[in-house]
C-alpha cells in the first residue's frame, strides 16, 4: 500500500468513527507503529488535517468544526501506468471498433469505461486531454477476412487462403489450419498449420488477400510445440533453428536500450566503457535487421558472422544512394 492510499485510508476510518485506537489504525493498514506515527504527522504538518489525540477515549479523531476547513485536502488519487495504459487503450479500441456483433453492447461498456476513467479525483474529460495514446504502424485489416479467420480458429477447422508476401512481391495459395491469433506491434497475425510446407508458420492478417474456410478437420499443434516454436527467436518471425545475434551498442544509446526487453531469454551486460552488450535468438533475421538498422552507427554486430556481413551490405547499399 502507497503512503497516498494510506492517508486516504487513516482518513476514511476516522470519518466513518468518531475515534480510532492507535492499534486499529496498524491493524488496518498493516505498518509498523513508526510508519503510521509518520503517516499522522505528515497530514498534520503538510497536509493541515485537524487529528488531534483523545486522552479519555485513547484514539484519534477529527477535531470538531474543523474538519471542513479550506485548508484540508488529500493529495488526488491517480492510476498507475498500467491502469491509465489498459483504460485508454481500451477506450480506443471500442472508439475504433466498427459495426458488428458487439454493436448493442458497445454504448454501456464505453459509458463504463468513462466512469472508471474519472473516478481518480479528475474528469474523464480531463484525463483524455492531458494522457495521449500514440499508435504507430498500425495496418488495416479486411473486416470480413478477419471474421472467417476466427470462426475458423474457434471451431477448428482448415482455411484456404491468399497470402501476399511483401518480401517476394507475390500472392500464393495456402490451406492452413489456425492455431492462434496474436496482436504484435499494433498488428494481427495468424500462427497456423501450413499444409504445403508441412511447417508452422506466422502470417500477416492484412496481408491475406482472401480467406475461406474448408470443411475439413484442423490439425491441432500442441501449446507447449507452439510456444517452444515462437518464443524460441526473435519477434514475430520465430522458428525452431535458433541462433544467437550478440549486439553492441554504443555508450550514449546504451542508455536507453539497457532499459528495453527485445526477448525475455536475452542476455545482457555492461562494459566497461559504458557500451551495452546485448545477446538475442532468433531464427528469422528480417525483423531483427530492422530493429539493428534504426540504430546506425550505434549499434554493432558482433555476432553471428553471416548476420554481421548482411547488416554491412545494407549499410553498403544504404550510403551508395547518398
Amino acid at each position: 500500500m502507497s503512503r497516498t492510499e494510506r492517508l486516504y485510508k487513516i482518513d476514511q476510518l476516522l470519518n466513518d468513527r468518531k475515534v480510532v485506537p492507535f492499534q486499529a489504525l496498524l491493524d488496518a493498514l498493516e505498518v509498523a507503529p513508526a510508519t503510521l506515527k509518520r503517516d499522522l504527522e505528515h497530514m498534520r504538518d503538510r497536509l493541515f488535517a485537524p487529528i488531534v489525540w483523545d486522552r479519555e477515549a485513547r484514539g484519534y479523531r477529527f477535531a470538531e468544526g474543523m474538519r471542513h476547513g479550506p485548508v484540508y485536502q488529500l493529495p488526488g488519487l491517480w492510476f498507475n501506468a498500467s491502469e491509465i495504459h489498459a483504460l485508454l487503450a481500451m477506450e480506443h479500441l471500442i472508439e475504433n471498433m466498427q459495426p458488428g456483433l458487439l454493436a448493442s453492447h458497445v454504448a454501456p461498456l464505453r459509458s463504463r469505461l468513462r466512469a472508471m476513467l474519472g473516478s481518480a479525483a479528475n474528469s474523464a474529460e480531463e484525463i483524455a486531454g492531458r494522457v495521449k495514446m500514440i499508435h504507430l504502424g498500425a495496418r488495416k485489416s479486411e473486416i470480413r477476412h478477419f471474421e472467417v479467420i476466427g470462426s475458423a480458429l474457434l471451431n477448428r477447422k482448415r482455411l484456404a487462403i491468399t497470402h501476399f508476401s511483401r518480401q517476394r512481391g507475390d500472392t500464393s495459395e495456402r490451406e492452413v489450419s489456425p492455431q492462434r491469433l496474436v496482436h504484435y506491434r499494433e498488428n494481427w497475425y495468424l500462427d497456423a498449420w501450413c499444409h504445403q510446407q508441412e511447417a508452422l508458420r506466422s502470417f500477416a492478417v492484412d496481408a491475406i488477400r482472401k480467406a475461406g474456410i474448408v470443411e475439413r478437420a484442423a490439425k491441432n499443434v500442441p501449446e507447449r510445440e507452439l510456444d517452444e516454436h515462437y518464443k524460441g527467436g526473435y519477434g514475430i518471425f520465430s522458428g525452431s533453428r535458433v541462433k544467437w545475434a550478440k549486439l553492441r551498442f554504443s555508450a550514449e544509446r546504451a542508455r536507453w536500450v539497457a532499459a528495453e526487453q527485445w526477448h525475455e531469454a536475452q542476455k545482457s551486460r555492461f562494459e566497461d566503457d559504458g557500451a551495452y552488450h546485448l545477446e538475442i535468438p532468433y531464427s528469422d533475421d528480417r525483423e531483427l535487421l530492422m530493429d539493428i538498422l534504426k540504430f546506425g552507427p550505434d549499434c554493432e554486430v558482433l555476432a553471428p558472422p553471416e548476420l554481421r556481413a548482411k547488416v554491412a551490405a545494407v549499410l553498403k547499399e544504404a550510403a551508395g544512394r547518398y
